[in-house]
């Protein structure tokens, strides 16, 4: 697995997964941190021993979800992955995950 450590941060391990669904996604690093410090759900990730955090965004009119999903490695956080969900996603089911990802 390659991985590439963020330089803005040493308390993350961000891997290239993540770091090309960032890009694909208009994702920044300090919105990703937002999501972190402040989810608006936490579920089980569907990947073994990893978390899903999602935090609400767009407007009311066209709502959407950003998600993270990362797994604990030592003092450190390796983030998996990132996705927008371009709606509402229905709530104490799995996260829901694109094809893509």
């Amino acid at each position: 697995m390659n991985i590439i450590k963020s330089k803005l941060s040493e308390k993350f391990i961000w891997t290239l997964h993540c770091q090309e669904k960032m890009r694909f996604y208009g994702l920044s690093e300090n919105r990703l941190k937002k999501v972190l410090r402040n989810p608006n759900r936490i579920e089980e990730g569907v990947a073994p021993k990893t978390v899903a955090l999602m935090q609400r965004a767009g407007s009311k009119k066209h709502p959407t979800e950003i998600w993270l999903m990362y797994q604990k490695h030592g003092a450190k956080l390796r983030l998996i992955s990132a996705w927008r969900y371009p709606t509402v996603s229905p709530a104490n089911q799995p996260p829901p995950i694109p094809e893509d990802v």
